[in-house]
């Protein structure tokens, strides 16, 4: 897994679990990867999330769509998940496992990690992650526990200090400024509501898309 080929999957990245969606998350998945998203992470949390086997059975249908698909398959978090339906790779907080500990059970496979703050990026870049996600960089409802948005500038201030590996930027994100955060050095952008919450997640994803590549 290279860089470069990171940089490109992370374009429009869609993270989604069944409580982030009206229709079925299966439906919903199919339709924003026609839409354009590049990259996919299956995180199931918040009101109604399912559980054990529920969980389990959910991740395997979401899996088999994005590898007919040739997109990557992350999970938000759960390693055991991850290593059980042998995704591409995980997406870790500030607050889950630890990175080292991460890396030692998953090997070469993809490790994001969330950062809010320079230090925290460069901790994480030292660590040995594949890419940071940088944010929440304009306000969102999607996650309860959120920290304040921070703009565009924290991945301003990422850049400037040296630090290249892949930034995905992530909170708030929409069309109209999606471009923003391409703007200020991130490789792409990672999206809930903006798809999965939308009346037409295809066409949502679409509009993204052309605003990336604009």
């Amino acid at each position: 897994m290279t860089a470069e080929y990171l940089r490109g999957a992370l374009k429009l990245y869609f993270i989604m679990g069944s409580p982030n969606c009206t229709l079925p998350p299966e439906q919903v998945l199919e339709k924003a990867i026609r839409g354009g998203v590049t990259l996919f992470q299956f995180r199931e949390k918040g009101k109604g999330a399912r559980k054990g086997e529920e969980k389990k059975a959910l991740g395997e249908k979401l899996k088999w769509i994005c590898q007919k698909n040739g997109i990557p398959f992350l999970v938000n978090d759960d390693i055991a998940l991850a290593l059980e339906l042998d995704a591409d790779g995980v997406h870790v907080g500030q607050e889950d496992e630890p990175l080292a500990s991460v890396r030692e059970k998953l090997g070469d496979k993809i490790i994001g990690v969330s950062a809010y703050t320079l230090e925290e990026a460069r901790q994480a870049a030292n660590g040995g992650a594949d890419y940071l996600g940088v944010g929440p960089i304009f306000p969102t409802k999607s996650k309860e526990d959120a920290k304040a948005a921070k703009g565009t500038t924290v991945i301003r201030e990422i850049r400037q200090n040296g630090i290249r590996i892949p930034i995905v930027g992530i909170g708030g994100i929409g069309p109209g400024n999606a471009k923003s955060v391409i703007e200020a050095g991130a490789d792409g952008v990672s999206v809930i509501s903006a798809i999965a919450g939308a009346e037409d997640a295809e066409a949502a994803a679409a509009l993204l898309k052309r605003e990336l590549t604009l």
